[in-house]
């Protein structure tokens, strides 16, 4: 049995689900098997298919590999028929979460039911019985220091009294000026003690959640865009000229069915960059609009959910006012920022320290993950995106703006970029948005890329057209220190990515070839693999800068490289011009860098196995526990890791582009919005180990 945490609150509407969230993606940075358990689960038969909203959040987590059914305790209505036979039911089923799991992340009951004393003794009851220590959660909304210190004593004494104990304090929902004095006032309650600020966003209600209180029904607009959180009405009973001078980010605009102007002249300003971007249109009175109108929708393909209601204005108002927004799995951009909240303001390492959470020694491929990402945000760095218009590159952008991944450009005309993010429903306010084609800026990069193409007869009209292309427009930027890093590859060819990056970025001194890794995340560990995306058949001299670079990589993101050089055989068994060519690039890699444990020519049976590695090449230190691959040829690297990829299940994560003196990375044109992200962190990161080092080997 690992260790376990119990989230509890003497109230409702704490926010404990932000805490329970951002606690469990601290165990998954940290442990390979995490698991929840909901000892009181309240279905809800209104929505969310009637399960309980909270645990169904939760075991929507990827870290959490326990199906809803296997995470819950008992009901309400088992606790009233009987309390001490319901809490023997909670402490069996707790148990057969914890031996499956490495660390059990435990949400106490919502004060949905019984009176607040009864329910909080109950709940420390249960963690008590479970022995488990207690994270209390405290509402902090519009209460000061003092009133929360009084909440958590009296809390604490409860817990003490049913043989519980404190293991640290988070009060929610505090006003921005009075976090440092609420930690101060709360420190010695029981634990440590964090605050975190109110989050509007986390309470706002979404499309979604105000549809049943108006009876509404959908009748335009993407289904997908019913999870935009709406952040205040606009009730739109005046002419449109003061309709659009009431719009705000976030909107739902209620107006009568057959007031046609006022939904197309909202409708417009939606996409236009010069209003802001609504959430939904609420027609209510039972009115159906115009057929042509709704013809004229149809076609403008503007995907704005459109709902109709047979309320009355009033009703409607009255009704989609009093609906509070609640953080569930269908709600990303509340998922995102509930995270990002619980990141900046609570010491999860300091945290699951004083838990006692001990570190896994594997790591997974989330793990992996959230060390790309949690190394980006830590110094966050400018990338620019030339396929500002592609939708994966949009909604992934939307994820790194909200996540401080990093600062970021997008490349394209910024109007179609602004009514695709619309349609999609993302948001890139954070971001540049730059056309190549009619950004000042072009003549600035056109004159440099003159300068260092000229030689090669690139005239400056030449050059004027050269950055007109977003690719080369990017890697301008780069050069110049606009951006610190390029992404590209999601809508363009490999070679329109990296050929201006070969031509003017150029590798680092030292370097002969510009060569790929994937990472490649297994269940347990993480290997690089190089090269597997760029050069078909290396020489000897190039196979040695491949070996040496992937090296430099795996320390960059953490990986001890132990580096197998691979071949169709192991040591002195084999012979030919391929054995040989491998033999060469080993001894190079010796010559230059003779810190570097390397083996070669190694079969790759005998790197990665440790029982053949006896057999084969006895006494290596690379032999049966080798991290980076380097194949001898791109036929044999990209077959392989795709067969690794497939066949074990394995995170692909690259390719990522070394070599070059700063960092522009290709992306697979069948990359995922995931993929997008992940490699934005990389690149950032290779950006933080340039301004260190000086280049990225």
């Amino acid at each position: 049995m690992g260790s376990s945490v119990y989230i509890a609150s003497v109230e409702g509407s704490t926010g404990k689900s932000t805490v329970a969230l951002g606690l469990l993606q601290q165990l998954s940075r940290r442990v390979e098997r995490v698991a929840v358990f909901r000892p009181i689960v309240r279905p809800d038969t209104a929505t969310h298919g009637g399960r309980d909203y909270v645990l169904d959040l939760l075991t929507a987590h990827e870290a959490v590999e326990l199906t809803y059914d296997d995470c819950l305790g008992v009901t309400y209505e088992q606790v009233h028929a009987d309390p001490d036979a319901a809490l023997d039911v909670i402490v069996q089923r707790y148990h057969e979460v914890a031996d499956r799991a490495d660390a059990v992340l435990v949400v106490g009951s919502d004060y949905t039911d019984v009176g607040t004393p009864t329910e909080f003794s109950y709940n420390a009851k249960i963690a008590a019985n479970l022995g488990t220590p207690v994270l209390l959660v405290l509402n902090g909304y519009e209460r000061n220091p003092q009133d929360l210190r009084a909440i958590a004593d009296m809390a604490a004494g409860e817990l003490r009294a049913n043989h519980g104990s404190l293991a640290a304090v988070v009060a929610n929902r505090v006003a921005p000026h009075r976090l440092a004095e609420t930690v101060a006032t709360l420190a010695g309650a029981g634990g440590q003690a964090f605050a975190l600020p109110e989050e509007p966003l986390l309470t706002q209600p979404t499309v979604a959640d105000l549809l049943p209180a108006v009876n509404g029904r959908l009748t335009s607009g993407d289904p997908d865009l019913l999870s935009r959180e709406v952040t205040g009405l606009v009730v739109a009973g005046m002419t449109m000229p003061n309709v659009l001078d009431r719009l705000f980010d976030g909107a739902a605009v209620v107006t009568a069915g057959d007031r046609p102007e006022v939904v197309l002249g909202v409708l417009m300003a939606h996409v236009s960059l010069n209003f802001p971007r609504i959430s939904a249109i609420f027609l209510n009175g039972g009115f159906v609009l115009p057929e042509q109108v709704q013809r004229l929708i149809d076609g403008l393909g503007v995907a704005l959910p459109i709902v109709d209601t047979a309320l009355d204005t009033q009703a409607t108002s009255a009704a989609l006012t009093s609906v509070r927004g609640r953080l569930t799995k269908d709600s990303p951009r509340k998922v995102d920022a509930a995270l990002s909240l619980f990141e900046h303001h609570v010491n999860g390492e300091s945290l699951l320290d004083q838990l006692d959470v001990s570190r896994s020694e594997t790591v997974t491929p989330l793990m992996f993950e959230h060390q790309l990402v949690d190394e980006a945000v830590a110094h966050p760095r400018h990338i620019v995106l030339p396929e500002g218009e592609e939708e994966r590159i949009l909604r992934a952008a939307d994820v790194v703006l909200r996540r401080g991944v990093a600062d970021l450009t997008l490349l394209g005309n910024p109007v179609a970029i602004g009514v695709k993010a619309a349609g999609l429903g993302v948001d890139i306010a954070a971001a540049r948005l730059v056309d190549p084609e009619q950004d000042p800026l072009s003549e600035r990069l056109a004159e440099e890329l003159h300068r260092l193409r000229q030689h090669r007869g690139v005239d400056i009209d030449n050059a004027r057209e050269l950055v007109k292309d977003v690719s080369y427009f990017g890697t301008m930027m780069v050069q110049l220190g606009l951006a610190d890093g390029m992404v590209s590859g999601a809508a363009h060819t490999t070679a329109h990515t990296i050929r201006p990056a070969l031509q003017l970025v150029k590798t680092v001194p030292g370097v002969s070839v510009v060569s790929s890794v994937f990472f490649m995340c297994l269940q347990d560990q993480v290997l690089v693999y190089g090269d597997c995306a760029v050069n078909p058949d290396p020489t000897a001299e190039q196979l040695a800068d491949i070996a040496i670079s992937s090296a430099t990589t795996a320390v960059a993101f953490g990986i001890e490289p132990r580096v197998a050089m691979l071949s169709y055989s192991t040591g002195t068994s084999g012979t030919g011009t391929d054995v040989e060519k491998v033999s060469k690039a080993t001894a190079i890699v010796r010559e230059r860098a003779p810190e570097l444990p390397v083996d070669g020519p190694i079969q790759y049976d005998a790197a990665i196995d440790s029982a053949v590695a006896r057999t084969k090449l006895p006494g290596s230190p690379v032999a049966g526990r080798a991290t980076v691959f380097v194949f001898p040829d791109l036929n044999t690297g990209n077959n392989t890791y795709k067969a690794v990829q497939r066949s074990a299940n394995a995170v692909a994560v690259g390719p990522v582009l070394q070599g070059l003196r700063k960092p522009v990375n290709d992306l697979s044109r069948g990359a995922t919005v995931r993929d997008i992200v992940n490699t934005i962190a990389i690149t950032a990161v290779q950006a933080q180990n340039r301004d260190v080092e000086g280049g990225i080997q």
